[in-house]
């Protein structure tokens, strides 16, 4: 069997520890996501998602267990190290797109790549206009994204994710702010990078439509997987 692209192995998360006011929020996570799921993690507010989510990302340490990215067991690695395999294994989409308003499409997809590897250049150019061209929009990547809509920002926004071709794609509410026929388009171009690259996602909804469209749904309540079950067979966008 090949190695999980993401496994969680009792993983604890408190805060204030060793404090009269310490409390755990996260409270023995185990899941494994393999090359290629495409998962939905739903949950109410408070229910611990933005914690699990800072946890998978590296941008925090669990209390107790094993959190493993591509085969490699984080626990051990220092801040440097953990920045390095975040970079280059993971991807990030948030609810707000986080552009950078004075660069271009273009140049905000080709961000990550320049900053892992010092200077632009020809092919970072090349694998952006790629990306773009996924996303639909070649005729946009000379535009400075505050010329685009909302829509348009945030596929942009899933380009830049995908610049350093992560194995994992993390998106937090990436719909949240779109309309209904904007949501569905960011959706499904993350489908299709799903699909033909074989990218791992794990999508943050409260959006059970989508939810619905994904082949795998894990709910989390009060800092415990309560469900996670598989879809035989996903369900279709919904039609006007």
């Amino acid at each position: 069997m090949p190695e999980a692209v993401l496994l969680l192995e009792g993983v604890k998360k408190s805060y204030g520890v060793g404090t009269p006011a310490e409390a755990e929020v996260l409270h023995g996570i185990d899941f494994s996501l393999g090359k290629g799921d495409f998962c939905a993690l739903m949950g109410p507010s408070g229910s611990g998602k933005s914690t699990l989510l800072n946890l998978i990302g590296l941008l925090d340490r669990p209390s107790s267990g094993r959190l493993s990215i591509d085969g490699r067991e984080t626990s051990g690695l220092d801040d440097r190290a953990l920045t390095a395999l975040r970079g280059h294994h993971i991807g990030f989409v948030f609810q707000y797109h986080h552009l950078l308003p004075a660069f271009t499409a273009l140049e905000n997809v080709m961000m990550p790549m320049v900053l892992d590897r010092g200077r632009p250049n020809e092919a970072m150019r090349a694998r952006a206009e790629e990306l773009l061209r996924t996303m639909g929009l070649t005729e946009w990547r000379e535009h400075l994204a505050t010329n685009m809509s909302g829509g348009q920002q945030q596929r942009v926004a899933v380009a830049r994710a995908l610049a350093m071709n992560p194995s994992l794609l993390l998106a937090d509410e990436p719909t949240g702010n779109l309309d209904t026929k904007a949501a569905q388009v960011v959706f499904d171009l993350m489908k299709e990078v799903n699909r033909e690259h074989g990218t791992t996602v794990l999508l943050v909804t409260h959006n059970h439509e989508l939810a619905a469209q994904c082949a795998r749904t894990i709910e989390l309540v009060d800092g415990r997987i309560v469900s996670d079950r598989r879809a035989s067979a996903p369900a279709a966008p919904a039609t006007a």
